[in-house]
């Protein structure tokens, strides 16, 4: 036999030596290795308790009264507007994670929802249609008042509370819109109001008057503090968090993307929207409110509302103004 008989005839007595081997006794089982319980991995930046936003404890105004609007939509020479007019653009801060107020459609790439109808109709006013005249500038909540105090946007619409401590650092518009905070929870879950959830996690925006509403109720909850309202909803899916609690409007959001998930209790705190100005525009705020008074009267508040936020909400109506 030649020697390349020889290996062959070798390769086959081996591979019959490993059937054979398979065939008898498997010896003894190894066990696997244990593997322990796999951790959800948290989002950037989460935090604890979070009061910055001051919430309502300032009484030292009446945070609803604004300027009285302009007279008209027309743009004066000089004005704030007609800067605005002659860099051709509107720079607004929005938010693009919050379902049915401001978000960014996957379909589209474009930025929608109430607060962005808003926008929309600013730009309107100033530039005669609001294509291609609005930059949107996605901001988180807690940087609202530094990006109006920096002039880095023009105006801030993003389902932004007045409050007294807000109002010593930026201007605000007349209220756009009336929210109030509640609770998100799987429906799952036996809580229905704060107290249910006393030493349990409750998750909220930093630098927002839910977060501060948190830290300091006397239900002793659990704060969580996060950039976006977004992280909010990803963690209270992985059950990291047992609830989020902000306005309405947004947990209404939160619902529609998540079957599992209920908004529960009854409002316990009162959010009044508008639309923030950097505190030395006050013909921005003038001119914006303005813009205002015509969504209110025209009927495109409304039909705003019945897109985004009726088939959640239910009806309503749109808020009387206050001005000083």
């Amino acid at each position: 036999m030649s020697r390349r008989g020889n290996t062959v005839r070798v390769g086959v007595l081996a591979l019959v030596a490993l059937l054979a081997a398979s065939c008898g006794s498997p010896g003894k089982p190894v066990d696997p290795a244990p593997v322990s319980n796999a951790a959800w991995p948290q989002p950037a930046h989460v935090g604890g308790p979070d009061t910055s936003a001051g919430g309502g404890s300032d009484t030292s105004c009446n945070p609803l009264a604004s300027l009285a609007p302009s007279n008209g939509t027309s743009i004066p020479d000089g004005s704030t507007m007609a800067k605005i007019k002659e860099r051709g653009k509107l720079i607004a801060g929005v938010d693009q994670t919050t379902y049915l107020f401001g978000f960014r459609n996957p379909t589209s790439g474009d930025i929608e929802g109430f607060d962005i109808d808003m926008v929309n109709a600013i730009a309107r006013a100033i530039f005669g249609s609001p294509e291609g005249r609005v930059q949107f500038r996605a901001i988180t909540s807690g940087q609202r008042e530094e990006v109006l105090k920096k002039h880095e946007v023009d105006i801030v619409v993003r389902t932004y509370s007045i409050t007294c401590a807000r109002k010593k650092e930026v201007q605000f518009s007349s209220v756009y819109y009336v929210a109030g905070q509640r609770l998100l929870v799987t429906k799952e879950s036996k809580a229905g109001k704060l107290a249910d959830l006393s030493g349990k996690k409750v998750c909220a925006a930093k630098k927002s008057t839910s977060a501060a509403k948190i830290a300091t109720d006397p239900a002793k909850l659990v704060p969580v503090s996060v950039d976006n309202w977004s992280d909010c909803l990803v963690m209270l899916q992985q059950g990291q968090v047992d609830a989020v609690s902000t306005d309405d409007t947004i947990l209404a959001g939160m619902a529609a993307q998540d079957p599992t998930l209920q908004v529960v209790g009854d409002q316990f705190t009162q959010e009044n929207y508008g639309i923030g100005v950097p505190k030395d525009n006050e013909d921005m705020v003038r001119y914006v409110n303005a813009v205002l008074e015509n969504i209110r009267n025209s009927g495109a508040w409304q039909d705003s509302y019945r897109r985004w936020v009726e088939p959640r909400l239910g009806p309503a109506s749109p808020p009387s103004p206050q001005y000083q």
